[in-house]
């Protein structure tokens, strides 16, 4: 009836420098500028995932099997064309150590959850990960705080001192990242643009189906590059979703909802600075690039 379905190894399409990011976000490009350089001057990032293989599903579906009247999308504007996608992971709640092996046994309970990108690593605070990971995105109000204040932006200022002094200053609850991850973007903040769900917040990937893929010059800065087919509304294989939110959380947005707000100089030029390769992915279904081999690449 129209699916198509492939399981197996692909390239990893995600990439980040995740050495830099996770060692208090001392970014290559910028870490001259951190409190704590590692060098003198700043570098190109380092590609933690480029020579990674990842155990893939990808599954493509008929837009018309996702709209709840089985219409296929063709008003932006209109409520049905937008869709919110969620993913989680279960294990048994007991692992028995046995003569001759392990089992698993009990009843399944979720572990771990993926709407957005990142939020688990970026937004919420270690002490709420298990939490979290272990709740719907239907019961993400309890966790709205940490939108509205993320510990990233505050920690941006004192990591980068004199470079971020208007985020510094920006106190006040953050509507944008709240409506950019939570609820989607409501008519009338982007021109031509929505993905709203509605006012309750949840954690979900939205995408508004009625927007046509960008064939002909996709920006993997997505959105907030002027293209309005890439992240967040929904999440190419390409798309620097990193870059993306970083800046999101750096001050980039926030004049969507206040338009009185100046963003710092360097909240739009933050980046880990990566770019990955062409043959990291592939024009058709499933679009990962082709697995490296272990033989040639033993990190694969």
């Amino acid at each position: 009836s129209g699916e198509t379905v492939f399981a197996g190894q692909r390239r990893e399409g995600f990439y980040v420098d995740l050495g830099a990011v996770f060692d208090l976000a001392d970014l290559r490009p910028f870490q001259q500028l951190h409190v704590n350089p590692v060098a003198s001057t700043g570098g190109t990032g380092v590609d933690s995932t480029k020579f990674v293989n990842v155990h893939s599903i990808a599954i493509k579906v008929p837009k018309s099997s996702l709209t709840s009247d089985g219409s296929s999308p063709s008003s932006v504007t209109d409520a049905k064309s937008v869709i919110g996608t969620w993913t989680s992971a279960s294990r048994q709640v007991i692992r028995l150590l046995e003569v001759g092996g392990a089992r698993e046994v009990g009843p399944w309970t979720q572990v771990s959850r993926l709407g957005q990108p990142l939020i688990n690593e970026a937004v919420i605070p270690m002490g709420y990960k298990d939490i979290w990971n272990s709740t719907q995105p239907k019961d993400d109000a309890q966790f709205l705080q940490f939108y509205q204040q993320p510990e990233l932006a505050k920690l941006l200022p004192v990591l980068y001192p004199g470079v971020f002094p208007n985020l510094a200053g920006l106190t006040a609850a953050r509507a944008d990242l709240v409506a950019i991850l939570l609820t989607g973007i409501p008519s009338g903040i982007v021109p031509g643009f929505q993905n709203f769900t509605g006012p309750k917040p949840a954690d979900m990937l939205r995408l508004n189906m009625a927007i046509p893929p960008n064939t002909s010059n996709p920006n993997a800065g997505g959105l907030v590059a002027g293209d309005p087919a890439g992240y967040p509304n929904g999440r190419r294989v390409f798309d620097d979703v990193f870059t993306i939110e970083l800046r999101a959380i750096a001050g980039v947005t926030y004049p969507l909802v206040n338009p009185s707000y100046k963003p710092d100089g360097a909240a739009s030029l933050v980046t880990d600075g990566l770019t990955p390769g062409s043959d990291r992915y592939q024009s058709s279904f499933p679009y990962l690039g082709v697995p490296l081999s272990g033989w040639q690449v033993p990190a694969a």
